[in-house]
C-alpha cells in the first residue's frame, strides 16, 4: 500500500515538472527567442489555425499582440480560458503554466517579453546593500 502511494506521489510530481517546461525547449515550432539578456527574454510566438502548443510555463511577462488572436488556454487543473485579442493589444501576464491553442481560422503572432525578476531582485538587493555599506563609510 505504501509503495503504491509513494509511486503515485512520484508520478504526480513528475507530471508537474513536465508540465512546467520551457516553451522554447518543448515547442520550438511555435516559440522562438528573439532576444535575451540578464533581465528579459523576448519570444516570438506564432500559432497556426487550430494548432495547439504543449503544456509549459512562463514567468511574469508582457504580451504584445502582432495580429488578432482567437485562442484558448488550458491549465494543469483542466480549466480553460478563452482568449480574444486585437492586433496592437498589450497586456500584463502573470507567471503561469498553460497549454495555448489557436481556436481561430487565422494564424496569430505574439511578442512575449518574459521578465527575469529573480535575477533583477538579487542584483537590486546587492546594489542597495553595496550602497548602504558605502554610505556608512562616509
Amino acid at each position: 500500500m505504501l509503495k503504491a502511494l509513494v509511486s503515485a506521489v512520484f508520478v504526480m510530481s513528475l507530471a508537474t515538472v513536465v508540465m512546467a517546461q520551457d516553451p522554447v525547449k518543448v515547442d520550438s515550432n511555435h516559440y522562438k527567442i528573439e532576444f535575451e539578456n540578464a533581465q528579459v527574454r523576448v519570444l516570438r510566438v506564432k500559432v497556426g489555425p487550430n494548432e495547439k502548443s504543449i503544456m509549459h510555463a512562463h514567468p511574469n511577462a508582457v504580451a504584445i499582440f502582432m495580429t488578432d488572436a482567437n485562442g484558448k488556454f488550458t491549465f494543469p487543473d483542466g480549466k480553460t480560458e478563452d482568449l480574444v485579442r486585437k492586433s496592437g493589444d498589450v497586456l500584463w501576464t502573470p507567471a503561469t503554466i498553460h497549454q495555448p491553442e489557436n481556436a481561430g481560422a487565422q494564424p496569430f503572432e505574439v511578442i512575449l517579453v518574459e521578465l527575469k525578476s529573480g535575477q533583477i531582485k538579487k542584483r537590486t538587493m546587492a546594489h542597495h546593500a553595496s550602497r548602504m555599506s558605502q554610505a556608512r563609510k562616509h
